[in-house]
């Protein structure tokens, strides 16, 4: 089984982190169909049938992952030690790139540094240097792509475990002895209507212990009997490696866009659309004037930008949270008697960086970004800013109407599209942005605002790559909010400066569509469990495709009480079984003061 290696070397030398040398990566053939195809069949009746279901349909997991090309995203944060918050960030890495399974693990890399190109994981030493390959974080989603079977494995049931709404059998995994090294050794989750394996959390078999990192990957229910890799959390303490220096990271790999631009491009060819009749009498009417063809063929650039982008699986569709973003800039245009045509729209980058930027009159705010606001007034800052860009008429290339301009290569995504604004329109547009806010109904809760962006300029240097856009900017600092009412005196302890990653939206990794988590409020919380901008592991809600959770499951909370888990079963198996939500508000009348 391919892990991620570490080995530490002097500087006289390069330190190598890579994939272990057991086995060379391959694909498993199997005549059966995927097993969301498979028709109906009889219920297992021992231990040892329900093994070989779980074997069988696992071979059948991977093939089926390896016939698509996801986008995988890992962000990795070095961590140091703090006598008062306990561990926090001390540099970072980033990597986007699309999986390749044509020749093994792989990956063509979309942002920089990508490829066979190797993490400097900073903070180690100037000694020694610690790297990771991207496509190690990768292999995590596999438990075993060689040797996944009865004669390499020990199968011990533990339990039943409910994750979210999904009743599992729950299986301890280790290597049979002989079996060779790199094999997966920890706890497996299986669904227990299918027998397909929802989640594995271990790692993998190595001579020693510094040979592999520890992980908990996650598998989320996208068609029909398929379970397709979502998420992988990895994380490691006081590795020991080379001459006793200690490694500590928490690393977070997101896979989206399985069927991305498929799933919109059979919609639309769905579609019945009855031609309306024409007046001959008024399609005079119906001429653009020469500021009208302007202000369309702008909306086509923008457009067409947004549409490739989507394709390529970096911007979201359409979904409910632009909608939220939407209302939260109408009561901006409200509240500020501003009438802007055309009509702003807001979208939402795929990305975990944090950054904003306009395109024209539409509005992109990344996924990573709304994760970590605390709360409406902050994201409303945000807002204003990009607005100003809009108001000030700073506007997109319209080169981008030709079609030829998006015709470029998905690595090259981030090479060729640049939206970034000059320091000086930066600055205006962020002078426009406090006369904006101070007529809104967040006017009397721009402190928050202002402990963010404070939050961000503090610890920018120990995360620069979460802070650094691929295609916008970087998260406007305005000064004067840092002196805005509520900012001091407040009760610190009551205080969220900023989110944890991934606290606010979450993905759909088939069709890439997002949606708000709904979380319980948890009440008070110490210092250390505020994680402002960290990394922190997954725990998603599962639920079965088509189930009327599936659309509005709330996040898993670690805390609360799982349902009770029943006595362990003879052989015989069990049967298959602060809100950022602003309210709605017409055009036509102010919103309410918050």
């Amino acid at each position: 089984m391919n892990g991620i290696r570490v080995t530490a070397i002097l500087v006289f030398a390069l330190a190598f982190a890579g994939l272990p040398a057991r086995a060379q990566w391959t694909k498993q053939k199997h005549s059966e169909a995927p097993a969301a195809q498979q028709g109906p069949q009889a219920a297992p009746r021992t231990m040892d049938e329900v093994i070989q279901r779980i074997v069988l349909n696992e071979s059948r997991t991977m093939n089926e992952i390896t016939s698509h090309q996801p986008l995988v995203e890992t962000y990795i944060q070095n961590l140091k030690e703090d006598k008062e918050l306990g561990f926090i960030p001390a540099g970072d890495k980033y990597f986007i790139g699309r999986a390749d399974f044509s020749k093994g693990v792989n990956l063509i890399p979309l942002s920089e540094g990508g490829g066979k190109k190797k993490f400097g994981l900073g903070g180690i030493g100037r000694f020694f240097i610690t790297p990771f390959l991207p496509e190690g974080f990768l292999q995590m989603i596999f438990l075993d792509n060689t040797s996944f079977d009865r004669e390499h494995y020990k199968f011990d049931f533990v339990k039943r475990e409910f994750l979210g709404e999904i009743r599992c059998l729950v299986f301890d995994l280790t290597p049979q002895k002989r079996a060779g090294k790199g094999l997966f050794r920890g706890r497996i989750w299986v669904e227990d209507k299918d027998f397909n394996i929802v989640r594995f959390n271990g790692g993998y078999e190595g001579a020693k212990a510094s040979d592999y990192y520890h992980f908990d990957s996650w598998r989320t229910n996208v068609q029909p009997g398929l379970w397709m890799p979502s998420f992988v959390y990895s994380e490691e303490r006081n590795l020991q490696y080379a001459l006793a220096k200690r490694l500590d990271f928490r690393a977070q790999t997101r896979l989206w866009g399985y069927n991305v631009g498929h799933a919109s491009q059979e919609q639309e060819l769905s579609r019945i659309l009855v031609e309306s009749s024409v007046d001959d009498q008024s399609q005079g009417a119906n001429d653009l004037s020469p500021i009208q063809a302007q202000r369309q063929w702008d909306r086509q650039a923008e457009q067409n930008v947004a549409d490739r982008l989507e394709r390529i699986g970096v911007l979201a569709p359409r979904g409910e949270v632009d909608k939220v973003l939407e209302t939260v800039v109408n009561n901006l245009e409200v509240t500020n008697n501003l009438d802007i045509q055309p009509e702003i729209i807001c979208r939402v980058l795929m990305t975990t960086t944090l950054e904003s930027y306009t395109m024209g009159h539409t509005i992109v705010l990344s996924r990573g970004l709304i994760d970590v606001l605390p709360d409406e007034a902050s994201l409303a800052t945000i807002l204003a800013h990009e607005l100003g860009h809009v108001i000030l008429g700073h506007r997109l290339d319209s080169n981008y109407a030709f079609f030829d301009q998006l015709l470029i290569p998905d690595k090259d995504t981030f090479h060729h599209f640049y939206f970034a604004r000059t320091p000086t329109e930066e600055l205006d547009a962020s002078t426009k942005a406090l006369e904006l806010l101070k007529n809104s109904p967040y006017k009397d809760h721009l402190g928050n605002a202002g402990l963010f962006l404070a939050a961000i300029e503090k610890r920018s240097k120990e995360i620069p790559n979460l802070v650094s856009p691929h295609l916008g900017d970087r998260i406007p600092l305005i000064a004067e909010l840092k002196s805005a009412p509520g900012a001091e005196g407040s009760d610190k302890s009551k205080q969220i400066t900023a989110l944890p990653i991934g606290g606010r939206v979450k993905i759909d990794p088939w069709d890439d569509k997002l949606s708000l988590i709904k979380a319980k409020p948890l009440g008070t919380l110490s210092e250390r469990e505020k994680m402002p901008l960290e990394v922190t592991p997954f725990m998603p809600y599962l639920v079965r495709y088509g189930s009327a959770a599936s659309k509005l499951a709330p996040a898993q909370d670690p805390a609360a009480s799982a349902p009770p888990a029943a006595d362990k079963p003879a052989e015989q198996p069990p049967a298959p079984g602060g809100p950022l939500v602003p309210a709605e508000k017409p055009k036509d009348a102010p919103p309410p003061s918050r």
